[in-house]
């Protein structure tokens, strides 16, 4: 067959035809000449190049695949013109560079030419592939970077990495690996949502991109964490001083979603090869320095430390050991007896987990519950705390000791388990412990995590029956709302407060305003911590309910509390909350004739009398006795009377404060007096009986303002039980509204199931008036009128013939068909009453 030389690619017009409708471009090329020129092409080639066939009819088709035989394309074209079959490769249509897409070149000879020697003619098709070939970089890039920052992802990090590694070896210098976390990042999210928080991961990247040199490598490990490679280093100072300037650039604000956002970073940091000599081992001591750096409040450097690695390693088996431990039962319950302010005796033990350890012996709570938490064992504890706290109670049941309430401590992640009632009901009705003697405690941070969720937990455990304590509070939010919103019977003052209480006067403040509000609200109030007989008047004074701590007990193991509850172990009288205390002097001066003389005048008036010798030594009696009545010298070593019966005044403003003195500073005295921390100025030498009069006459100032006292302590104490009252008549109440609303819901799903069954059903009340008809009933009896509301036997005579009454099973004719009519009396199994009459057609025997 010929070729037409003017288009010998379309020697027919069939073939002119497929050539033009082929979607795949193709050109005939001239094999007999070096540069390989274009015979001819076909439209769609025409329209992958972009030009004309006047543009490229009689060119090189060299320069399609760039410049120069040399090229692929050129030494493709030369394999298949000196005989090669065919040959394929991927190429621009243009050439190398441009817009042009990706295609897909096959190159052969023409059919029948060639047989293994040259050819003359060659035919070139090109496939675009420029979309698939388009979506494998894409895919490729995704496999290498993030998407959401586009930097290096964790695989492209390794390898830079190792990169970096490699020329620090031959440079003999060093890398250094950053791990860098925004702190706090979790609350915005919380706050303004995820799409707000990539926006400001996108722009965190930016700015640590900035400080970034041709041979680092910044790169997102997933969250909020980057991971830093920096290259060519020297020192730790250029290494910090990178870590600053990333610090100070962070800390400006970030515009997101219109609002001015401030974020923090905690950095930590490894070194090769000073840390480690592989990339694996270099990360996570950077990681380590990381977790460092956050424990000491964020937006801090961190250097990592063999130390680390090594308490890292002793974390790790620690946490194995406490596996075991739970395991092989190495864990015991110690506890801290409570004791009534009002009765003095014990009213609760507080359960406290201890680990005896086979070789390191007794760990206390401080050491691993921190590791159980960060292990996710703290709901396995506290499960193995509440089955162990009742195993105990079931002994000092059985010991004959009168029952006494057990608080177990909840974690966060237990109070957040959705099977935590049932699994208390389940411990409740298996050992028949009354549930008024079981109450959990649970911190206010944990309620807090989700404040829905916590209300229906608390509501079930409520409706059990037990005691819900509010621990810590004080340490966190500290919330009047959450007080008011949550059904708790007792709030528990943590002892970083009652440490406190007898010398700093803010957290005397805080805590009587703690005990006030929570009895506004009908709550009691227990005192953690407290050690000393002062923090106890303290807090009998200012109506605290309980108290726990050193001074009544420490925590001690199951016999020991047996023995204690035997021996019906109180506080003592003098510290409950409502009596009458005996009258005590506090005699101060340096001169010790003077106290001794003072003594021996006083002492017939029945006083108890306390002495010493200086201001500081006053306030250290003082704080460790109660005391109505201060009688000082002015002129003393160290503090003058003024200034020490100032101090007493805001320590103890109860006290009646007398100063006795020969000595007249008028200015510091004259102030004392007129800022009321002197009631009365007596000199030296003194007259005894006046004096003695003086001092009566403060004893029955201080009596009268203690009677007082005592009755506005009755008189809360009145309130308080009203509001405790009020209170659990409020939860009774809230129970009674849900259980009404769970049975309402029930009636109307049966009532809804009743109107739909085939079977006539009609419903009674104790009177026979007809309460309920279903759809059946009234089409069966709707001749009889309105039947709903009236009574039975009048509107529905057929179903009572000679006044039979609804119950039993009888039969009747209605409409000529013989009808039974079964009345089924309620409440047999629930609160119901009435009965419910079902009607059926008898079934017919032959």
């Amino acid at each position: 067959m010929e070729l037409d030389t003017a288009h010998p690619l379309r020697s027919s017009p069939a073939a002119a035809t497929v050539l033009s409708a082929c979607s795949n471009g193709v050109l005939l090329v001239d094999a007999s000449a070096a540069a390989f020129p274009i015979l001819d092409v076909n439209p769609a080639f025409c329209e992958l190049s972009g030009r004309t066939p006047e543009q490229l009819i009689g060119t090189s088709a060299i320069l399609l695949g760039g410049a120069g035989p040399d090229s692929a394309f050129g030494a493709a074209l030369a394999a298949v013109a000196g005989g090669a079959a065919s040959a394929s490769l991927l190429l621009r249509v243009g050439g190398a560079g441009g817009s042009a897409p990706w295609c897909q070149w096959t190159i052969s000879a023409v059919p029948g030419e060639g047989d293994g020697g040259p050819a003359r003619q060659l035919v070139c098709i090109a496939d675009n592939v420029n979309e698939v070939h388009e979506q494998q970089a894409l895919l490729a890039h995704l496999s290498t970077h993030d998407a959401l920052t586009g930097l290096a992802n964790r695989s492209l990090f390794n390898e830079r990495l190792q990169a970096a590694m490699a020329r620090a070896r031959q440079r003999a210098d060093g890398v250094a690996v950053l791990c860098l976390a925004l702190d706090g990042f979790n609350l915005v999210n919380e706050s303004l949502g995820y799409v707000a928080g990539d926006q400001l991961l996108i722009s965190v990247a930016m700015r640590i991109q900035g400080c970034m040199r041709p041979q680092d490598t910044l790169s997102r490990h997933g969250g909020n964490e980057f991971v830093l490679v920096l290259g060519e280093i020297d020192s730790n100072a250029q290494v910090q001083a990178v870590c600053e300037h990333i610090v100070r650039v962070i800390g400006a604000p970030f515009p997101v979603i219109g609002q001015s956002l401030h974020a923090g970073c905690s950095i930590g940091i490894a070194r090769y090869p000073q840390d480690a000599n592989d990339g694996v081992t270099l990360l996570r001591y950077a990681d380590m320095a990381l977790s460092h750096a956050r424990g000491l409040g964020g937006n801090q450097l961190q250097f990592f430390a063999p130390e680390m690695n090594q308490r890292t390693a002793e974390r790790a088996q620690m946490e194995a050991a406490l596996r075991i431990a739970l395991i092989e039962g190495q864990l015991q319950l110690q506890y801290q007896p409570v004791a009534d302010l009002q009765q003095g005796a014990i009213c609760a033990l507080e359960a406290l987990v201890r680990w005896q350890h086979p070789v390191m012996g007794l760990i206390p709570a401080g050491r691993f519950i921190p590791l159980a938490e960060a292990a996710g064992l703290t709901t396995a504890l506290g499960y193995w705390s509440l089955r162990s706290a009742v195993e105990d109670m079931l002994a000092w049941r059985a010991a004959g000791l009168a029952p006494v309430r057990v608080a177990i401590n909840i974690s966060p992640k237990q109070f957040l388990d959705p099977a935590l009632p049932q699994v208390v009901a389940d411990v409740l009705t298996q050992s028949g412990i009354a549930p008024s003697q079981l109450s959990l405690e649970i911190t206010e941070a944990a309620l807090m995590q989700d404040p829905h969720a916590s209300d229906t937990t608390l509501a079930q455990l409520k409706a059990l029956g037990i005691g819900l304590t509010l621990d810590d509070f004080g340490t966190g939010y500290s919330s009047l709302n959450h007080l008011k919103r949550f059904p708790l019977d007792l709030v528990k003052i943590d002892c970083g407060l009652t440490g406190n209480i007898v010398t700093g006067t803010d957290d005397a403040a805080l805590v009587k305003t703690i005990i006030s509000m929570a009895h506004h609200l009908g709550i009691e109030v227990a005192a953690e911590g407290v050690e000393t007989e002062a923090q106890c008047d303290f807090l009998r004074r200012n109506m605290c309910d309980q108290i726990q701590g050193y001074f009544l007990a420490k925590p001690c193991d199951r016999d020991e509390v047996a023995a204690m509850l035997a021996a019906r172990h109180a506080l003592p009288a003098h510290l409950l909350r409502i009596q009458k205390q005996p009258r005590t002097l506090l005699l101060v001066d340096d001169e010790q004739n003077i106290v001794s003389a003072l003594k021996r005048l006083l002492r017939r008036d029945g006083y108890q009398i306390l002495s010493a010798n200086s201001g500081q030594e006053g306030l250290d009696v003082l704080a460790a006795n109660a005391v109505d009545v201060i009688v000082s010298d002015q002129r003393m070593p160290g503090m003058i009377g003024a200034d020490f019966l100032r101090a007493a005044k805001g320590l103890y403003p109860d006290t009646i404060r007398i100063m006795l003195s020969g000595y007249t500073e008028l200015q510091s005295v004259t102030d004392a007096v007129n800022e009321g921390a002197i009631f009365k100025f007596l000199t030296k030498p003194w007259d005894d009986e006046q004096l003695r009069t003086h001092i009566a006459e403060a004893f029955r100032l201080k009596e009268i303002a203690d009677d007082n006292d005592r009755l506005n302590l009755e008189l809360r104490t009145a309130n308080h039980e009203l509001a405790s009252a009020n209170r659990r008549m409020e939860d009774v109440l809230r129970q009674k509204q849900q259980q009404i609303t769970r049975d309402e819901i029930s009636l109307n799903v049966a009532r809804e199931l009743l109107q739909f069954v085939p079977l006539a059903v009609i419903g009674l009340d104790d009177d026979g008036m007809v309460a309920f008809v279903n759809n059946a009933a009234e089409r069966m009896f709707r001749q009889n009128g309105a039947i709903l509301g009236n009574e039975a036997e009048i509107v529905l005579p057929e179903l009572f013939p000679d006044g039979l009454a609804p119950s039993g099973s009888h039969q009747v004719d209605i409409d000529g068909r013989c009808y039974q009519v079964v009345a089924h009396p309620m409440g047999a199994s629930s609160q119901s009453r009435g009965s419910l009459i079902t009607i059926s057609v008898c079934e017919e025997t032959e």
